[in-house]
């Protein structure tokens, strides 16, 4: 066997002998509470700087590491279905980030691609992973949609869509549906990346998985090919480590595919504030590198109050999680952008342009977009919104801390007033041209009125 399969069987037996607990007082009294006291201990309540939505102290970032290594140490995670808190000790917590990849080849061919460990301010380009993340899309325009985003060349992995049916049949969790349906994710993707004339490209699955099922389905053989997947392993909560996800990193590990790990922490949610946001964050980093051997990690951050990461608040604990994340351990770090305007208006792109910029300046390796709508609506999505994501991603490379603050806190004002009620915007038919798959000339116009305010503002577009 190998040593991954060795180290996630240590993990499973943690799962076994761990100390006995129940869920409601996991989340209700013991996570909440320990966050709090580590928050008082170590100073950190009332950093949130609500003027400066990019932190640009990186000691603070510092003592952020300092005090989500204690977190971490003290909390553990907590299964489930045994009813037992996982602990790793500070050699093992130290021992999961030092095995994490600094870097990694995806793709096949002329797709091929590096992903490597970045710091703030690094001027090494992230990877712009694109999709209609999370979103709910028509059977009969999934790989149109997903051709869509792939055509545009700053775009490097692509991350499918959500079917609405397979084969006009509803897709039933932890069901054979379910199973077939990641396969026929897999045939899918495959098909709309020879479309797009990048058969080798990057890819993650299994997007489409409400458990376990769809990722068994995902890579069997014909499905995924490992060499080219990063095996989407994100916890339903954060700090909460199931069978559900262990089964799919169980699956990654034995096929020999990258794996992503990954939670979100909610502002509002138990972790509390912004700072207790940031902090969870940071321990779920070094949880997450410990229990699950990640190679690319993510430890996002969403407001519960309108379920996107584009306001102050989230903006600052998204920078200063990633800052204390870049700066003290190798992992490669996976961050997602959270728009909730829908597509076809400006308000998405200053969202993408505010997130992906905090995001690269912080020091993340890979970025996430886009998700119109929060995923409300289905088939709300296009092509244009994702290239413009990844141009921004691209174009802040090599962003100063100070520089990436000063163009957010001109962003911000221009759209925060919506969050809680945003522009719903435009479905894919509306916003393309389903003959050639371009956008719109309407949604053009946007598009390059809202870069020109970026390059005025000193963002040049790649």
């Amino acid at each position: 066997m190998s040593s991954m399969v060795h180290q996630l069987l240590e993990v499973l037996d943690k799962t076994l002998t761990g100390k006995p607990a129940n869920k409601r007082e996991w989340d209700y009294k013991i996570v909440p509470q320990t966050i709090m006291k580590t928050l008082r201990d170590y100073k950190l309540l009332k950093t949130f700087d609500p003027e400066n939505p990019v932190n640009t102290d990186e000691s603070l970032a510092d003592e952020f590491w300092e005090a989500g290594f204690a977190l971490a140490l003290e909390l553990g995670m907590f299964c489930p279905e045994t009813g037992r808190i996982v602990k790793f000790t500070e050699e093992e917590l130290k021992e999961g980030l030092e095995r994490a990849p600094k870097q990694v080849y995806l793709g096949i061919g002329k797709d091929k691609i590096l992903l490597k460990h970045r710091r703030p301010e690094d001027p090494t380009p992230p990877a712009a992973a694109m999709s209609a993340l999370g979103l709910i899309v028509s059977e009969e325009l999934y790989i149109p949609i997903c051709q869509s985003i792939a055509q545009y060349r700053v775009v490097d992995i692509l991350l499918g869509c959500t079917f609405e049916k397979i084969l006009g049949r509803s897709v039933r969790a932890r069901t054979p549906y379910e199973t077939l349906a990641g396969f026929y994710e897999a045939q899918a993707i495959r098909e709309a990346l020879r479309r797009a004339g990048r058969p080798g490209m990057p890819v993650y699955g299994v997007e489409g998985a409400p458990t376990e099922y769809g990722v068994f389905g995902g890579f069997i053989w014909g499905g995924f090919e490992p060499e080219r997947t990063i095996a989407i392993c994100l916890l339903p909560e954060p700090l909460v480590l199931s069978y559900r996800i262990l089964h799919r990193v169980a699956v990654a590990v034995t096929v020999g595919a990258p794996l992503e790990a990954g939670h979100l922490f909610t502002i509002g949610g138990y972790a509390g504030p912004p700072e207790g946001a940031a902090l969870g964050a940071v321990a779920g980093h070094i949880l997450q590198a410990a229990s699950m051997q990640p190679t690319v990690d993510e430890s996002s951050i969403i407001d519960g109050r309108y379920f996107g990461n584009g306001g102050r608040e989230a903006l600052w604990a998204l920078s200063v999680a990633n800052q204390a994340k870049s700066r003290n351990s190798h992992v490669m770090i996976h961050e997602g952008t959270a728009q909730v305007a829908g597509p076809g208006t400006d308000m998405i792109l200053y969202e993408s342009a505010a997130i992906a910029m905090t995001l690269v300046a912080s020091g993340a390796a890979v970025i996430m977009g886009t998700r119109p709508a929060a995923c409300r609506y289905p088939n709300y999505c296009s092509g244009l919104e994702n290239k413009f994501c990844a141009e921004v991603v691209k174009a802040s490379a090599g962003l100063k801390l100070e520089k990436a603050n000063e163009i957010v806190k001109e962003l911000v004002p221009k759209y925060e007033g919506k969050l809680k009620r945003p522009p719903k915007g435009k479905s894919f038919t509306e916003l393309t041209d389903l003959k050639t798959l371009q956008p719109v000339k309407e949604w053009v116009e946007i598009y390059e009125r809202v870069w020109r305010e970026l390059e005025d503002l000193g963002l040049k577009k790649p």
